[in-house]
């Protein structure tokens, strides 16, 4: 099943999701590093990580939210509402985390549990959307696969000497 929100058949939701991943994963890390106490740039780095982590999940949320509502499959589209409740979860936490943040709450407490438990269910929803790529071949354009497969490959008289060829079979 193709992706509805795609650009030169390349869907946009994966593309844009490790944004947010990325951002997320490190605010932990910087809250680490600021529980540690390695330095005071690092709660900074966190709540910055937290904010832009936010506005690349709302983004990436959009091209998933058309793939979602063009599944056909009920099996699918219910794992698919899954992946998207979790994540929905996901920023709803890091948004009250930046809250508390935005307040002056220290890192220890409540906000550095709200970052682990928010990781957490990253790994869950992330599972589950993987499950829908590898498992069920969502946002996967099998027309082009199998295009790809019936192309016959050039003949051995037509390839130059030694290209196209495995090392050592000339």
């Amino acid at each position: 099943m193709a992706s509805r929100a795609s650009i030169a058949g390349h869907p946009i939701h994966p593309m844009l999701v490790s944004i947010p991943i990325g951002l997320f994963v490190f605010s932990l890390v910087a809250d680490i590093a600021a529980r540690l106490g390695w330095g005071e740039p690092w709660p900074a780095v966190a709540f910055y990580c937290m904010g832009g982590g936010i506005v690349g999940a709302l983004l990436a949320a959009i091209p998933g939210l058309v793939d979602l509502l063009s599944m056909t499959d009920d099996r699918v589209k219910k794992i698919g509402l899954s992946h998207m409740a979790v994540m929905l979860i996901v920023v709803t936490l890091y948004v009250v985390n930046f809250a508390l943040r935005w307040r002056g709450e220290p890192i220890e407490g409540t906000p550095l549990a709200l970052s682990v438990i928010a990781i957490l269910l990253l790994l869950v929803g992330g599972w589950l959307g993987g499950h829908m790529v590898y498992v069920h071949g969502v946002a996967v354009d099998t027309a082009i696969i199998e295009r790809r497969k019936a192309q016959v490959p050039v003949p051995r008289e037509r390839r130059r000497a030694g290209q196209g060829l495995p090392v050592g079979q000339f």
